[in-house]
Order: structure tokens, then C-alpha cells, then sequence
């Protein structure tokens, strides 16, 4: 795909590759990006948030739930791996 310069057609091109991009994601990809993103909002650390978003088999809702019970995050993944 060529970028045109009139207008806004280079950021319209840049837009489009990137959306074609976006689609190429699958869905495990999705879901994981979304556990990941739910584990760190809930104050896992990265590398805990990491690990256990990867594992489909733990229960993300209980994973957040021991967090808000004030679990840490240490022990929380010890829980759920």
C-alpha cells in the first residue's frame, strides 16, 4: 500500500497498515494481553502478572480476588501455579 502526501493521506495510510497489523494478533494473543493488563492492575508484578496471564488454567477472578483480600503478589501466584 502506498502512502499519498495530500491531506491527511500519509496518517490514512499509517492507520490502515496499522490496523491490518492489529488483525494479524490472535485471539490467544488478545486474551492474554487483557489477563496481563487485568493481573498488573491488580498490583501483581510484572514477571507474577506475566506468568500467570501465559497460564489459561488459572482463575483470573481469583487471582484478582486474593490480591483485593491483600494477598501478595508472591504468594498469591504460589496459590494459583
Amino acid at each position: 500500500m502506498a502512502a499519498t502526501k495530500t491531506g491527511g493521506g500519509v496518517v490514512a495510510g499509517i492507520d490502515t497498515i496499522a490496523q491490518e497489523l492489529g488483525a494479524l494478533e490472535t485471539e490467544g494473543e488478545r486474551v492474554f494481553s487483557w489477563r496481563h493488563a487485568a493481573l498488573l492492575a491488580a498490583g501483581y508484578e510484572t514477571r507474577f502478572a506475566f506468568k500467570l496471564a501465559l497460564r489459561a488454567d488459572v482463575d483470573l477472578h481469583q487471582a484478582i480476588r486474593l490480591r483485593r483480600l491483600g494477598c501478595p503478589p508472591a504468594t498469591a501466584a504460589k496459590i494459583l501455579l
